[in-house]
């Protein structure tokens, strides 16, 4: 009898032992793709793209039918470039739900990357339809309003995004853009400075500080363009037209020798640009080497023959060295090329 008991208590406590470790089994491999999703997406926020990819081909793998999962796998795929990939997870999505959001966005991004504009402005107005309080939506769709010139409904855009998120860093340099199109300078300077203000220190965006250096010198306030060129090329000490640009601030400072040591190094970047030989002639003509600013004057002409600017510059140099004739010839020169200046120079210097 005691053998008949111990026999079935065995048999029951294998049976429950195997019950239990079923109904758990069960119940873990349920909810698997779901805690995989969730692991990625961990990933994905710190940047981790290719390893939350494997994640979710996993998730996948449980779940062929898993939407949210083909989204976000676009989404890494989309930051690491793989344009071709992020399309064929997108479309694997909407096969399985062509009315869900994210895919569409995404999709729409994808085609704004890579540079579909006319599919991107049809996807993301497409999902328009289906959400109306996405700032980035908005963002990307100011993105191609600004690309396509409709300067003030890129900008409605952007007040639409930062409504929704005051704090959208990238809608904020964006508008600053699109100012500087407009030629709204003050208005440039102020987006950008309060942009410039709010983003991080340990991520700046260099990009804010070139246009507002640029809004800066068209607003006259050349100092203050020096300082922003001095931040961009801390971090690009070798950009040609920012060398050239705070040359060009340099001189309307007086600072002449400065500008001539930036002129030096983007002519060294690039020996066979008429516009830094031009601007470098214009600051040894203001230091008076006369001489030396003749020959940068006649090198940007000999490379571009048609330089109206280079031409009424050169004419003031030979003003300042008495050759008249020189100076008038440069000027009718200029004035046949178009420059606008050259007519009222010939009118006050070259008619007597």
């Amino acid at each position: 009898m005691n053998g008949v008991i111990r026999l079935l208590s065995a048999i029951l406590f294998c049976f429950i032992s195997f019950h239990g470790i079923a109904n758990r089994d069960t119940s873990k491999t349920k909810n698997a793709e779901a805690d995989i999703y969730k692991a990625a997406c961990k990933l994905l926020d710190s940047a981790k793209y290719k390893e939350a990819i494997v994640l979710l081909k996993k998730a996948i793998k449980i779940k062929p039918d898993y939407t949210e999962a083909f989204n976000k796998m676009a989404f890494a795929k989309l930051k690491t470039q793989d344009y071709k990939g992020a399309e064929k997870d997108l479309q694997a999505a909407l096969k399985i739900t062509p009315d869900n959001y994210e895919s569409q966005k995404t999709m729409g991004i994808l085609y704004y990357e890579t540079k579909k504009f006319k599919e991107a402005k049809a996807t993301l107005d497409s999902a328009a339809k289906l959400n109306t309080d996405d700032p980035e939506l908005f963002y990307y769709q100011a993105k191609l309003m600004f690309d396509g010139k409709a300067y003030k409904n890129a900008l409605d855009a952007c007040s639409r995004a930062l409504e929704l998120n005051p704090k959208y860093l990238d809608v904020m340099f964006l508008k600053g853009e699109i100012r500087f199109a407009m030629k709204d300078y003050a208005y440039c300077i102020k987006e950008l400075t309060e942009a410039i203000k709010a983003m991080p220190a340990t991520n700046p965006n260099y990009d804010a500080y070139r246009t507002r250096a640029k809004a800066r010198f068209e607003a006259g306030d050349f100092k203050n363009a020096v300082n922003d060129w001095n931040v961009f090329l801390e971090a690009f000490p070798e950009d040609e037209a920012a060398l050239i640009s705070r040359g060009a601030c340099k001189i309307e400072t007086r600072d002449n020798t400065g500008a001539i040591v930036d002129l030096d190094a983007a002519i060294k970047l690039n020996p066979k640009n008429p516009v830094s030989y031009n601007y470098r002639g214009v600051a040894k003509g203001e230091n008076k080497q006369f001489v030396e600013a003749l020959k940068d004057f006649d090198y940007s002409i000999k490379l571009k023959y048609d330089y109206a600017g280079a031409f009424v510059n050169r004419a003031a140099i030979k003003f300042a060295s008495k050759d008249k004739r020189g100076a008038c010839d440069d000027l009718n020169k200029a004035d046949s090329l178009g420059d606008e200046m050259a007519i009222r120079l010939i009118e006050t210097y070259c008619k007597h």
